[in-house]
Parts: C-alpha cells; sequence; structure tokens
C-alpha cells in the first residue's frame, strides 16, 4: 500500500483545482436551502438547482476525466494531481457532497412539508380511495409505457438510458408450473430484469387531501405494482437506481459548415446516450447480484456509486415548487425598474431615444425589454436595411426570434449566427435556425473550430442621406426567461466607433477579415488574453512608480494560468486585486509571498451572478470594460468573444458602481481562503445591511456620487484594512487558546464551506472512493 501525499500536492500548489473549486461552488448553493430567511418551496428550489447543476458536473467535468482514464491519456490537475489520485479526491469530494445534500433533504426539509401544505408519501401511506386513483393511473397511464427488459446468456445488456429511472428486478420462478418462452422449464432459477420509467411521465403522481396536496413519488407507484409486470414469478429484489453518462464529446468539426459540421453535432448528441456511465446512483441495501452486474458491465467501482438515502433525482422537486396551489408559497421577484440612464417612456421609441443617448442596461434589476423593443421596432421599420445577431441561447416562444422572422418577411436583409455547439440547446439552435432560413435569413450555424460565445447584434438604418449602426452589446443571452433570473450588462449606442468595430467583428465571424485592431473591443481568439494581460503589467508599472493602481474583476469562472501568473506578479509589485467570481477560481488568494494583495469573494444568492465586468485604475483614467468573456482557457483559445470598453462618463460610473455594491455586499458574500474554502460573510456591528439582489432594485441616483476611480480604490483601502484588523483579532484569540492548551478546529474558528485540503489519502484500489476521508463531512455544507 502505498502512502499518496495529495494534500501536500494540493496544500503546495499555486492553484486551486478546478473541479474541487467548482465542488465548492454547488456547496455554496445549498448554503441557501440552510437560509433560515428563505420560505420552504425556494429552499426546495436551491435544492433541486444543486441537483442539476451535480448531474452536469458529471456529465461534462467528470466525463472528460473518463476521457483521459478511459484511453491512456495524461493528465495533471492544477493541483498537481495526475489522473487516478485526481479520480480518487474528486470522488470523494462528490460524495461528501451528496451525504450533505441528503441530510439537508431528510433533516432540514422533510420535516417542514405537512404544514406548508403538501407531503411526499409512498404508497403505504395512502387511504383506500387513493390508493385507488394511484393504481389507475397506473394501469391506464403508466402500465402499457412500462418495457421488462431481461438480461441473460439469452437475451443482451439492454440500453440504459442516461438520467432515467430504472428498476433492477431479481426474479426466481417459484414451486409452480411455469415454462419460458423456449418451452424450457424454468423453476428456481434467478433473473435479472431492467424496468426504465419513461421521462415523459411527472416526476409525482398529485393526489389532494382536503387542503393539502399529496406528491407520490412515480418509483413508488411503480414499485406497488411492479408483480403485475412479473406474473407468476417470485419478486426477490426491485432496487431504484439513476445513471449518468459522459456527455463530454468532442467535435472533429468540417470546414463543410452547412452539412457536415450540423451532422457531426447531431452524432454527439446521440453519444450521450451511449456514453460510459461515470456516476450510479442507487437506492440504500441494492441486491448484491444487481449491483455486481453493474459494476462489471461499466467497469466502476464504489468511487462511482452513490447510494441516496432521500430522494434520487431532486430535479424532480421543480414539480412541487411550480405547483399551481403552491405559487403563492415562493418569493415574489421585484419588478424591474427603468435604467438610471433611460427615463421611464422612452423604451416607446428606442430608434429615436438611441440617437441621441447610450443606454446601460443592468439585469435582472433593468428589464430586457428596451433591447427587445429595438429589434421589434427595427423588424417593422420601413428605413431598416438590414439586422446581424449573434444567438447562443433562446428562450421558449422567443420574441427575438419572431422579430428576425417578421424583418425577413418585410424584406430586410437579416444575418444570424446560430452557435449550434451551445451545450444542451444544440438541438433547440438547429431546429431555430432551419425555420430562420426558411423564412428567407442568412444564417450561419457556428465557426469552424470556435464556440461563438459573444452576444452582438447591430441594425443598420438610413436615416436621410447617412446610415446609422444601431448597437448592442452584452453579457448574456437573448434571452427573456433567462433575463429574469440572471444578472447580466449590456450597452445600447449608436456610437459610430463602437458600429464600426461591431461590423468589422462581424465579417470576421461569418468571413474571413483580419482586422488591424479595434478602437473599444477586445475580442478572442485573437488577442484577448494578449490584451488584458497588457493592461495588468500597465497597473503593475504605476504601482512601481508609486502611483495610485488597482484591480477589480467580476466574472463567472477564473481559471487562465497565463493570467493568473500575471495577477500574482501585480500583486508582489504592490497592485490592490479584488475578484468577484461566482463559480470556479484556480487563483489561490491571501498566500505570503504571491498573493497577500489579492481577495476573492463570490456572490451567491437570489439570482444566478452572470455579469464579466472588468476595472483597470489606468492612472485614474480608468478603463472599464463588460462582454461575454470569463478569464478562462476555453474564453481566449476555443471561444468567439468580446469585451467592449465602456466610454461614457455616466454609464462608466454605473458600472463602478456595480463593482463598488458587489464588493460591499454582506447578504450574498463569501470570502475564499487560501486553501480554497469559503466564509459566508456578515454585516460586522454597526455595518449597514448591504444586499446586491435587493439594493440594485431601488433606482438611486445619488449613490452614484461615489462611484468614482478615487472613490472605488478607498474603498479597497478600507477594506483592506478591515481584513488586517480580523485576521490580527483571530490571532489573538488562538494565542489566547492555546495558552488554555485547547487546539480550536476550522469548524469552530470559522464558518467555512469548503474544509481546505483533507489529510493524505492511500493510493490503494482496495480502499472505497468516498470513505477514505471522513474528516469535514458536514463542514462544508454552503450555493450556484
Amino acid at each position: 500500500m502505498k502512502l499518496f501525499k495529495s494534500a501536500d500536492l494540493i496544500r503546495k500548489s499555486k492553484y486551486i483545482s478546478r473541479d474541487l473549486s467548482w465542488l465548492r461552488f454547488n456547496y455554496r448553493v445549498l448554503d441557501q436551502v440552510q437560509d433560515a430567511g428563505r420560505g420552504l418551496l425556494d429552499k426546495l428550489k436551491f435544492l433541486a438547482i444543486t441537483s442539476s447543476n451535480l448531474d452536469e458536473f458529471f456529465m461534462i467535468r467528470v466525463g472528460s476525466l473518463y476521457n483521459y482514464l478511459d484511453y491512456g491519456k495524461e493528465r495533471i490537475d492544477y493541483s498537481g494531481l495526475r489522473e487516478l489520485p485526481f479520480r480518487r479526491k474528486l470522488l470523494d469530494f462528490a460524495h461528501r457532497f451528496v451525504n450533505d445534500q441528503s441530510l439537508t433533504y431528510l433533516n432540514e426539509l422533510k420535516p417542514n412539508f405537512e404544514k406548508n401544505g403538501f407531503n411526499i408519501l409512498k404508497m403505504g401511506d395512502l387511504t383506500e380511495l387513493e390508493v385507488k386513483k394511484v393504481d389507475g393511473y397506473f394501469k391506464n397511464t403508466v402500465f402499457p409505457l412500462l418495457t421488462p427488459m431481461m438480461y441473460d446468456s439469452y437475451h443482451g445488456f439492454p440500453l440504459m438510458m442516461n438520467q432515467m429511472l430504472i428498476f433492477g428486478v431479481v426474479t426466481r420462478i417459484g414451486n409452480g408450473v411455469a415454462v419460458g418462452l423456449d418451452g424450457e422449464a424454468e423453476k428456481g432459477q434467478e433473473r435479472l430484469t431492467f424496468v426504465q420509467i419513461p421521462q415523459n411521465l411527472t416526476r409525482f403522481f398529485e393526489l389532494t387531501r382536503k387542503d393539502k396536496v399529496i406528491f407520490v413519488p412515480i418509483e413508488e407507484v411503480v414499485r406497488e405494482f411492479l408483480p403485475r409486470l412479473f406474473r407468476n414469478v417470485e419478486i426477490l429484489s426491485a432496487d431504484l437506481f439513476r445513471i449518468t453518462r459522459n456527455g463530454d464529446f468532442t467535435l472533429e468539426e468540417s470546414d463543410d459548415i452547412d452539412n457536415d459540421f450540423i451532422k457531426e453535432i447531431q452524432v454527439g448528441l446521440k453519444t450521450r446516450k451511449r456514453g460510459r456511465v461515470v456516476r450510479v446512483e442507487v437506492e440504500p441495501n441494492a441486491s448484491a447480484v444487481l449491483m455486481a452486474v453493474l459494476r462489471e458491465r461499466w467497469n466502476i467501482d464504489n468511487g462511482n456509486v452513490f447510494v441516496i438515502n432521500s430522494l434520487i433525482d431532486l430535479k424532480g422537486l421543480w414539480q412541487i415548487v411550480r405547483h399551481p396551489s403552491l405559487r403563492g408559497k415562493t418569493a415574489r421577484l421585484p419588478s424591474s425598474v427603468p435604467p438610471l440612464s433611460m427615463p421611464e417612456g422612452a423604451d416607446e421609441n428606442m430608434l429615436e431615444y438611441l440617437k441621441h443617448h447610450d443606454v446601460l442596461l443592468h439585469h435582472p434589476y433593468n428589464s430586457i425589454e428596451p433591447m427587445v423593443r429595438l429589434l421589434e421596432e427595427a423588424a417593422a421599420d420601413p428605413h431598416v436595411l438590414g439586422i446581424k445577431q449573434t444567438i447562443y441561447r433562446l428562450a421558449d416562444d422567443s420574441r427575438v426570434s419572431a422579430a428576425l422572422l417578421k424583418a425577413a418577411e418585410n424584406g430586410k436583409h437579416v444575418s444570424v449566427l446560430f452557435e449550434v455547439k451551445a451545450r444542451f440547446d444544440e438541438e433547440k439552435n438547429i431546429r431555430e435556425g432551419a425555420r430562420l432560413e426558411k423564412a428567407g435569413c442568412f444564417v450561419i450555424y457556428g465557426v469552424s473550430k470556435y464556440k461563438t460565445h459573444t452576444k452582438l447584434l447591430m441594425i443598420i438604418r438610413k436615416e436621410g442621406e447617412k446610415v446609422t449602426r444601431y448597437v448592442h452589446l452584452g453579457s448574456g443571452n437573448y434571452n427573456e426567461q433567462t433575463s429574469r433570473l440572471y444578472t447580466d450588462l449590456s450597452l445600447l449606442t449608436t456610437n459610430d466607433t463602437y458600429g464600426h468595430d461591431v461590423s468589422e467583428f462581424f465579417n470576421v465571424i461569418t468571413g474571413h477579415s483580419q482586422p488591424d485592431d479595434y478602437e473599444y473591443l477586445i475580442t478572442a481568439p485573437k488577442d484577448m488574453r494578449q490584451q488584458l494581460i497588457h493592461l495588468i503589467r500597465e497597473e503593475v508599472k504605476h504601482a512601481k512608480k508609486g502611483q495610485a493602481s488597482g484591480i477589480v474583476m467580476k466574472m463567472n469562472s477564473l481559471e487562465d494560468k497565463e493570467i493568473i501568473d500575471e495577477f500574482y506578479k501585480a500583486a508582489k509589485a504592490g497592485v490592490p486585486i479584488r475578484f468577484i467570481v461566482r463559480g470556479i477560481c484556480c487563483l489561490r488568494p491571501g498566500r505570503p509571498g504571491l498573493s497577500e494583495n489579492i481577495e476573492v469573494r463570490s456572490i451567491v444568492g437570489e439570482y444566478l451572478e452572470h455579469t464579466r465586468l472588468f476595472y483597470f485604475h489606468h492612472g485614474g483614467e480608468a478603463r472599464v470594460y463588460a462582454g461575454s468573456a470569463d478569464i478562462m482557457v476555453r474564453s481566449f483559445d476555443r471561444r468567439i468573444e468580446a469585451l467592449f470598453l465602456i466610454v461614457n462618463p455616466q454609464l462608466k460610473r454605473e458600472a463602478i458602481n456595480i463593482l463598488m455594491m458587489n464588493m460591499m455586499d454582506n447578504q450574498n458574500s463569501y470570502v475564499m481562503r487560501e486553501d480554497g474554502a469559503y466564509i459566508r460573510q456578515h454585516p460586522a456591528p454597526g455595518e449597514p445591511v448591504v444586499n446586491v439582489h435587493k439594493d440594485f432594485f431601488k433606482r438611486d441616483e445619488a449613490q452614484l456620487a461615489s462611484a468614482t476611480p478615487d472613490g472605488l480604490l478607498a474603498l479597497l483601502d478600507v477594506q483592506a484594512q478591515r481584513r488586517l484588523d480580523v485576521a490580527a483579532a483571530r490571532a489573538t484569540a488562538e494565542e489566547a487558546a492555546a495558552l488554555a492548551a485547547t487546539e480550536p478546529t476550522e469548524a469552530e474558528t470559522d464558518d467555512a464551506f469548503g474544509e481546505g485540503e483533507p489529510d493524505e489519502v492511500y493510493e490503494d484500489a482496495n480502499t472505497p472512493v468516498g470513505h477514505a476521508d471522513e474528516e469535514g463531512v458536514g463542514e462544508e455544507v454552503a450555493r450556484a
């Protein structure tokens, strides 16, 4: 048995593992479930989100890891671990998360169902009349859809569908007279049969009991009536399980975009249904016969098997959250407010207003309506000559798509770049693209080997003797539904410099142009990484001259090593750096001699933080960029992205104010420790409560007065001093504790989410993954 010091490698690495960082993010989502200020239905919503997050994580990130393992490719994680030890570490962490997820459901949520007007019950908890109703549902709806699939020497192993609930049923012929299909007696022989529950059945069967709604899990309905599928045989066991397959397929793209490329996408979608199994969720005490077969067939071990003590597939809780009779029990979202840069009523004629004004939209606090109305006006306006747009994800019944169709029908030149590699929306985008193409739009289905992630819209309108370009650039999708749930930033303008840059960029995307430079745009894959490195190094020059400097950046993920190294150099040169990173953060903040000047916080709450906003002090002439790109390898090297410079002085203040408010938030914020764990923030004594998910709904123009470059740097100084004071107080407390001969644990000293790095893990195939390190279990319970 070899002692593999994985903890030492992880601690010494100057980077945090991307995948372990993501799991800690999901803990912050789980922490929302434990927020005493939330109602039960809202807690169920966040629990369902953790489940869908984890499904995607296993399909894509764990699936990607198995691409290396299965094909013998070398992979070294940011933590320094090779493929096999990292697999052990990752799955161990995932087991702990699933355990905490189940405990949260069983201990904190389930006991409160009844008093909130509903319950989840098994068949044995129903009245006789209710059982009859369930019986009728099974007989008329469920039974005809079920297809038992036997597996034995005569029957091949059936295809199990990804993320479908499945029963593994072990049966045996009893003493009665029975023969098989071949006429041979089968007495005493055991058989294994699989019964998949179709996904088009609702997760729960609903009943009404007086003033309460009863939800019966579909698996309990099927379990109760399984004997009707297995007549005259003895059912020895019937165990529910669910599998997750590798969904990380790589496209070998063709230059023939219109035909072969789309076919490759469609082939990739099929591989999701047959990809290698990376996770099995199963009920406790499952049949040894069943589990032995599954392990052998799918080449999995204990690390891949997750015993679920609560409800398998918690995404099904959305059915309860959205139930009509319970709708009043969820928090009502506030109505949007007009943008600070646009008075009420101005969106009634967007073409006219934008001739003279720029508008910054901060979603969901500002509605996406001005952009949608602009597009709808353009579709009908006789002076509009053409529309160009990139599309990544659309809403159902999209008004954006409808406006483009109308524009094409009205004879306008409409060019649309549909990104058919938008994960899990590929089929939808192919269908919608075909619909637009049929209406006369020029549709481009993606660009060669790059994923088009940038969000751009340009409307070309003839106004007298000149042509005006109306431009929209943003961080979020053209999706009316998600714009109410995601925080994003976008710009509406007729500034001709933006118009020129966006025209040039469209020519790059759809044609074969290579412009020398842009004035207001930074683009990928051409030179975004190098441009950002240049901006970082400019801050270093100012710091070395003793001049004011600073970097504040808000994003979804921070992962690119080359940029991270530049941040480390800048921090060592004295540049104060603050990051607001919703999810993955591979940078290690606060390490002596490396990153003392760097602080990372994550905001997780009612809305999904999706804004990308980058601030460079630039000698007091602040440069502020927004756009679609994160600090990730894929953003710089494998995606078409754009960041746009905010030049309008009023809008620049608004952007700086957004960053300052994010840094002051003490209701949704988690500060990252050096070891990768997070500490939830609370207001200090006498400190005002700041909740960005509420305060941005207040149209506070006076607040912009302090939103200046100097005001932002002053806030950095105040927060840095506060951090030093907290550290000093903690050191004093720890010294006193040591004198008292007590050794506090991290759980006693910090409200931490992610206990840091565990002790050594034995690299031994006989050690079940998920049990090797129990230290810290339950300590990490924290949202997406």
